[in-house]
């Protein structure tokens, strides 16, 4: 099995109502905002999606409303990960049945597992469903590091297709494509390292600037791609100061409130995650300034 979920993925936020309801009619409408300004895929439920506060219910309806909307027209991949194994495989059988194209799993946090516990871990998952599998490795959450070795070794299996390295390990990422099976798919877990990882072998970028400069980042990629590495790198350059300034604090705080700064209501986040700071309000709004999206 390969991967086909394309270049640019979007971390898609989950938008909620003024009672912080899931809002589905402006999930359906975020998704097709999205196709629209050049995701090839959208990761549902993942960590910009604030994963950890929704119910399994909540999560289901999320993916049978983009499936609806989209109609196979962009690859539709559920966050089904967590640190309970039997939880994620019951989520995952669940997601493939409400007709997502794939599934993205994160190593497991706080229970810190071994190398072998992780193994383990994904391997049951992948065997659970027919899907093409994401891995998605974010020490700075989890705590846990999913090594190269590891990686490599669950890359073997059959409908494990990819793996998002959110580790900012040059070294780690480099040594993953370079071992990697023909089929695998690398791609990074931070906006501000795509052009570093495509260079040493990825594929395209797991996004959360996408939500606004969705064309911009898939521009970098193509022009990489085609061989036009100094308009790739200005690009890149350009646009380092929103994908710094969307990490002032927690994911996806800033990004929420950009949104609902540029008209894209999708509500605020729930708790454990607050608000914006108004400290920090101004200097989100001149960064929007900036790039011309207020």
């Amino acid at each position: 099995m390969q991967s086909d979920f394309g270049s640019l993925i979007t971390a898609m936020v989950t938008p909620f109502d003024e009672n912080l309801g899931v809002d589905y009619d402006k999930t359906a409408k975020l998704a097709e905002f999205l196709l629209y300004k050049g995701s090839d895929g959208l990761v549902l439920t993942g960590t910009t999606g604030e994963s950890p506060t929704l119910s399994r219910e909540e999560k289901i309806n999320i993916y049978k409303t983009v499936v609806d909307v989209v109609k196979g027209r962009i690859k539709v991949i559920a966050g089904t990960g967590g640190n309970s194994t039997r939880e994620s495989m019951e989520l995952s059988v669940k997601a493939e049945e409400a007709g997502v194209d794939g599934i993205m799993l994160v190593t497991p946090y706080y229970n810190k597992p071994p190398q072998e516990g992780l193994y383990r871990h994904f391997k049951s998952i992948a065997e659970a469903v027919s899907l093409p599998v994401m891995l998605y490795n974010v020490p700075g959450r989890t705590v846990v590091n999913l090594t190269s070795e590891t990686s490599l070794k669950l890359a073997e299996l059959d409908n494990i297709v990819a793996i998002k390295e959110a580790s900012a390990n040059l070294e780690q990422i480099t040594y993953i494509c370079a071992g990697a099976p023909q089929g695998f798919t690398v791609y990074s877990g931070d906006d501000s390292m795509t052009l570093p990882v495509l260079s040493v072998g990825g594929a395209g970028v797991v996004s959360i600037a996408s939500h606004l400069v969705g064309p911009e980042i898939k521009e970098m990629i193509n022009c990489f791609f085609a061989g036009k590495i100094e308009k790739a790198v200005k690009i890149h350059q350009k646009l380092m100061p929103l994908f710094k300034g969307l990490f002032t604090t927690t994911n996806p705080i800033p990004l929420k409130a950009a949104m609902n700064m540029v008209g894209m209501a999708v509500g605020e986040p729930r708790l454990p995650l607050s608000s914006l700071p108004e400290h920090m309000i101004g200097n989100l709004k001149n960064l929007l300034h900036d790039f011309n999206l207020l």
